[in-house]
């Protein structure tokens, strides 16, 4: 039964998830248990056989979603999640947001000029990003795509790796690159790299520009510096969208610097025009287990504080 998944992965979720039991004999399905928790069970699977119908391809993680959502009473937001389109690829597949935070995530994106979209990594932010801008373009509401990064990352600094400039910098862009191609195609964007309608650039690049009918990324901004984040919020011209993706846990930015990610969702929160939305581990769309690693490190940060703080008190 293609509803259930390959090797009836959906009924394995709904036994691991509730207290009542998923009793199979022959070709029939039933629950056994709580009321409450096998009309839940029954919505589920109905509501993935509606979507399976319609055509819809549903992953391991799409089956924890639903479960998830059923739990908290939102089930039926399942339908329009997989109903609603924010993109189509050059291969002419359909991308749409996958969670709630996803959803508010685009929305926040059509509705604001600058967007600050914050949280752990899995969650779609740039991929999103990407490709809401990719129509833009399309669309004509835009004129080019602008997408860049601060060459910064743990370990290593650009003067040391080889190559000419250009071949520096690509490791710390390629991110955004896989973003595009998938999205557009790879012999589309060369196109539009040539006509200058996509650029791809570090942060750097961005200075003393002012940036009109523009679909602008930052991405890893967590790694931007206070003055580069001010820098290139005020590249924003006319006709022009920013959005500002990042991961507050994960700043490669040196001891005492502070992050401009960090420092912007402080003191821009008041302003209406600028949106924060914050992604959490329900957002995320890669395997399940990046979920559960995210949340372990999570509980780990404060523990971890604590032990630094002891250390420097030792060394005191």
């Amino acid at each position: 039964m293609h509803t259930l998944g390959p090797g009836d992965l959906l009924l394995s979720l709904l036994d691991e998830a509730y207290a009542a039991k998923v009793v199979i004999r022959g070709t029939e399905v039933s629950f056994m248990g709580q009321e409450a928790e096998v009309d839940q069970m029954i919505e589920i699977v109905r509501t993935i056989s509606y979507l399976t119908q319609l055509g819809a391809q549903l992953s391991e993680s799409d089956y924890r979603y639903a479960i998830e959502l059923a739990q908290n009473g939102e089930l039926k937001e399942l339908v329009t999640l997989f109903t609603s389109e924010v993109a189509t690829t050059h291969r002419g597949k359909v991308v749409r947001a996958r969670t709630l935070g996803q959803r508010r995530y685009v929305e926040a994106i059509q509705s604001h000029d600058i967007v600050f979209g914050i949280g752990p990594a899995g969650t779609g932010k740039t991929y999103l990003a990407v490709a809401m801008g990719v129509m833009a373009l399309k669309r004509g509401d835009v004129k080019r795509i602008v997408l860049t990064r601060p060459a910064v990352e743990a370990g290593e600094r650009l003067g040391f790796l080889p190559g000419d400039l250009q071949e520096k910098v690509d490791p710390y862009l390629r991110p955004l690159y896989d973003g595009l191609y998938d999205v557009y195609g790879s012999e589309q964007v060369a196109r539009a790299m040539e006509r200058g309608t996509i650029e791809v650039a570090p942060l750097a690049y961005m200075r003393g520009r002012t940036l009109d009918d523009s679909f602008v990324i930052l991405d890893e901004a967590q790694n931007t510096t206070s003055e580069q984040m001010k820098m290139f919020l005020t590249r924003l011209g006319f006709g022009s969208k920013m959005v500002i993706t990042g991961d507050v846990t994960q700043v490669d930015l040196p001891p005492g610097r502070l992050s401009g990610l960090i420092e912007a969702s402080r003191i821009l929160k008041s302003i209406p025009e600028i949106a924060f939305h914050y992604f959490s581990t329900h957002d995320v769309v890669r395997h399940h287990v990046v979920q559960k690693i995210i949340d372990a490190y999570d509980q780990m940060a404060p523990l971890q504080a604590d032990e630094v703080q002891a250390h420097r008190g030792l060394l005191a």
